[in-house]
């Protein structure tokens, strides 16, 4: 025991000491802040552009349609000729010209409306004036039905069914998404962690093999003793690195939006939301379902949630770090590992698109509850299912329970393996090893 702990102790000093450990932990937060600092900035000065389009309306039907918004101002010209107009927005600069011609029908006039423009238009700004076009049209054939203003309002309102628990609680729509994508972020964290530090193991041991170090620590050490240590060890010094991370970069994200003026919401005006999906919260946002919203998100379990991610991350990191140990006892050199590597991160992916598109619409179905149980994929999905709480309507106790014992055992069997595999690869030299040869090691 004494000598597992010098072991861990020793990988965590050699880690934290290291030039580029120390160059990296101070300069990742401000590339990473640096970058949403100069993205949201590149976002305000986006959104103060606005386009100037001109409108030449020679029909009755379109008569103050066009009027001015955030991103576009509307000019209109009358009683001119198109090519004249055409020359006239080519003059003054202005991003194109709208021609909407002559008819005695609605529908007829629809059909040849033009855009005119030096450039391909983007699909947000076609969709607007499709839909102010597509509205107008449809209120004027159901005026020629002898549907009155009101009764063409009434048809206009957007339709929502009520959404009640057992318990007779109002719930609202969305709010199992927002959830999972909640889930899916302590997911995507864990996936990058397994990764990034799975491999900083794996390059550890590559590089005391290479330089025949390793042979002196196993005169001391038994191969099982050294390999749980350097697993430990990294970890630690990871996670060390990865808290002063989280710390350092939401203290300078804060710093700098700060400085810079700019408020979130630019950063939600950019967001990609589809007009559908928009006018749906928009006709939903009172403030009565905002704070349906803030309750559902106060009610989410979230002391349960972080004690799951640490445990997860915990199991999950120590089955995968002993993968890669493993690997780079098996090489000389990182070239070799990209045959064992990708089969390893196979998983971690399988785990974020299966999770996301299982949990999204059914968190309690088959496949969700299939790859939450399964040890290489359930770090991941049952933390995008958690935000559901324990019990009913979340994940059954049965169903945690059951994934955290069959993550240890594997974790055991995998140690158990990869320590096999570590014995024997880490005094080969000179011999690019294969799945066969791996097979072999595993039954010395």
């Amino acid at each position: 025991m004494d000598k597992l702990l010098l072991i861990i102790k020793r990988e965590y000093l050699a880690k934290v000491r290291n030039k580029s450990f120390i160059v990296l932990t101070v300069l990742s937060p401000v590339i990473i802040v640096g970058m949403i600092a100069l993205i949201v900035y590149l976002a305000k000065v986006n959104s103060d552009e606005k386009r100037v389009i001109a409108v030449l309306d020679e029909s009755p039907f379109f008569d103050y349609q066009f009027e001015n918004s955030i991103q576009v101002n509307y000019v209109h010209f009358e009683g001119i000729q198109l090519q004249a107009a055409l020359d006239s927005v080519s003059q003054l600069g202005l991003y194109g010209l709208l021609y909407i011609p002559q008819g005695n029908r609605i529908e007829n006039v629809a059909d040849q409306i033009t855009f005119y423009t030096k450039v391909s238009p983007g699909l947000e700004l076609l969709s607007v004036m499709e839909q102010k076009i597509q509205h107008r049209v449809r209120d004027e054939k159901l005026k020629e039905l002898k549907i009155s203003t009101q009764g063409i309002e009434d048809l206009n309102q957007r339709f929502e069914m009520n959404i009640v628990n057992f318990s007779g609680e109002k719930n609202v729509k969305g709010i199992s998404e927002l959830k999972a994508v909640i889930g899916g972020g302590f997911g995507y964290l864990i996936m990058m962690f397994i990764i990034i530090y799975g491999a900083f193991v794996m390059r550890s041991v590559i590089e005391e093999k290479t330089s025949r170090i390793i042979e002196v620590i196993i005169s001391s050490v038994k191969p099982f003793q050294l390999m749980l240590g350097k697993i430990i060890g990294t970890s630690l010094a990871g996670i060390t690195q990865f808290v002063i991370w989280i710390i350092s970069a939401g203290l300078l994200s804060y710093l700098v939006l700060s400085f810079m003026g700019i408020e979130f919401d630019v950063i939600n005006h950019q967001a990609n939301i589809s007009t559908g999906a928009l006018e749906t919260f928009e006709a939903s946002a009172s403030k009565d379902t905002l704070q349906l919203y803030i309750n559902e998100l106060v009610q989410i379990p979230w002391l349960t949630l972080i004690l799951c991610f640490m445990l997860y991350f915990s199991l999950g990191y120590l089955i995968y770090s002993s993968i890669y140990a493993a690997i780079g006892a098996a090489v000389d050199n990182e070239t070799d590992t990209q045959q064992f590597v990708f089969p390893v991160i196979t998983p971690l992916m399988l785990a974020i698109y299966v999770g996301f598109i299982s949990v999204f619409d059914n968190p309690n179905g088959p496949i969700a509850v299939g790859f939450s149980l399964f040890p290489l994929t359930s770090p991941i999905v049952m933390m995008m299912r958690l935000p559901n709480g324990i019990g009913d309507g979340g994940v059954p106790l049965w169903q945690l329970i059951t994934s955290i014992v069959i993550l240890m055992v594997t974790f055991l069997l995998i140690v158990w393996l990869a320590a096999k595999i570590y014995r024997v690869g880490i005094l080969m030299y000179g011999k690019k090893p294969s799945y066969k040869e791996l097979y072999k090691w595993l039954r010395y």
